[in-house]
């Protein structure tokens, strides 16, 4: 016989503790436990940051100069015709066809400009003031040729009304105060040495599609002298060229823009007779010691025998070299034009309109890339441009020196085209 269990109370099978059930709150959640980051882990991540921001910068360069020398690449191949939105071989533009709908590609182009009926004589003071009286009002076949007087901003009316007595014709038509040809005193140039654009400010570099092609000289704040031979074939259309001033070490940037481009209509390319040009910034460039007017040598200059003259310029340093980096100077004497036209040396090659330096022995002279540069000589205590640097056969050869543009020849034909632009200006 078995005997009942015996009853345990309700009291003790409870737990002790019961668990209450939580009911979970929406939004609420555990915070991850995370050990803090230490320094090296901080200088990692900064790191990163400058890297990735100097990829950036790398390659937004890498493209802003691939994109730079891709428009050169165009512009030296192609002209864009904004009016019908296509680009034409740039041997077509200046070509005397209108290849662009609208014709701007004849529009921007270089001109040229033949002395005929005005004469004009240089007056000057111990003021150093220039008046330019003429005889007639000018020629008849003026295309668009601007070349200008040292100060551009002189106002042409007022000048005529006040200074009528001083040409008996009463026709003065300019007035300049010039501060030309005056520097402190220290040779592409073949024989030459390094030189700084300080000594010779008034050299300029003529570049086309970023390239330096001749040289020049500046003779006021917004004109250029250099030789006709500098535009032949392609090299007609204004907007491909930039004048490069102030520089020692050639280079492409800061360049000002030509809206001018005048030739003597005289020029013969088979002869290289009357080779001389100018060219007309857009703007004035700002004078200064590294940037300033080369003085033009008066009526009947007349150099002495044999005398010491500079050339300057970033052509060759030897025939069939490189352009040099630095601007380069040579002390040459002058070649008496007998001896220059002799049949040993050029012969009849030699023009009234062209100046022998150099030596006959070679070893220093102007080569290519150095065309266009100035021939200077130092007189009254000022530098002239007797000389623009024309034609040789090679480069310092034994009896083929240099030959240049005689500046004095030329006078009558700057002249005349600065006061028909003034003209044109005031008219």
């Amino acid at each position: 016989m078995f005997s009942q269990p015996a009853q345990v109370p309700e009291d003790c099978i409870r737990p002790l503790n019961p668990t209450v059930p939580v009911v979970p709150r929406p939004g609420r959640h555990r915070r991850p436990m995370t050990a803090p980051k230490t320094p090296k882990e901080k200088a990692s991540k900064k790191k990163r940051i400058i890297l990735t921001v100097l990829v950036v910068v790398v390659l937004l360069g890498i493209l802003v100069t691939a994109a730079y020398f891709i428009k050169q690449l165009i512009d030296s191949k192609y002209f864009f015709c904004k009016s019908s939105v296509k680009f034409i071989p740039i041997d077509k533009a200046c070509d005397g066809n209108n290849d662009c709908s609208g014709g701007e590609d004849e529009l921007s182009c270089l001109s040229s400009f033949k002395v005929n009926t005005t004469f004009p004589v240089r007056l000057m003071t111990a003021q150093q003031v220039g008046g330019v009286c003429v005889a007639t009002t000018g020629p008849s076949n003026t295309h668009r040729q601007h070349v200008n007087n040292w100060d551009t901003h002189i106002n042409l009316k007022a000048q005529a009304t006040i200074n009528r007595s001083v040409c008996k014709s009463g026709s003065v038509i300019s007035l300049s105060c010039s501060d030309c040809g005056q520097v402190g005193f220290q040779d592409r140039v073949v024989g030459g040495s390094d030189a700084f654009i300080e000594d010779w400010p008034w050299q300029v570099s003529l570049q086309q599609g970023g390239q330096h092609s001749c040289g020049g000289s500046l003779v006021s704040p917004r004109w250029v002298i250099t030789a006709a031979h500098c535009f032949t074939g392609s090299k007609k259309e204004l907007s491909r060229w930039r004048v490069v001033s102030g520089r020692t070490y050639i280079g492409t940037l800061g360049g000002s823009y030509v809206d001018r481009i005048i030739l003597n209509a005289n020029y013969d390319p088979a002869r290289n007779d009357y080779d001389i040009a100018m060219m007309r910034l857009s703007s004035p460039i700002s004078v200064g010691l590294s940037r300033k007017p080369v003085c033009l040598p008066p009526k009947a200059f007349g150099l002495p025998s044999q005398a010491s003259m500079s050339v300057t310029g970033w052509g060759y340093l030897e025939e069939r070299g490189k352009v040099s980096p630095t601007l380069q100077k040579a002390s040459i004497p002058l070649i008496g034009r007998l001896k220059c036209a002799s049949p040993t040396v050029y012969g009849s090659s030699i023009t009234q309109r062209m100046i022998c330096a150099g030596f006959l022995d070679g070893g220093v002279d102007a080569c290519q890339g150095d065309s266009g540069g100035p021939l200077v000589y130092f007189a009254s205590a000022q530098w002239h441009l007797v000389g623009v640097v024309s034609w040789g056969v090679g480069c310092a050869r034994e009896r083929k020196p240099g030959v240049y543009s005689n500046v004095e020849e030329m006078l009558n034909w700057i002249r005349t085209v600065v006061e028909i632009v003034l003209h044109e200006h005031f008219n």
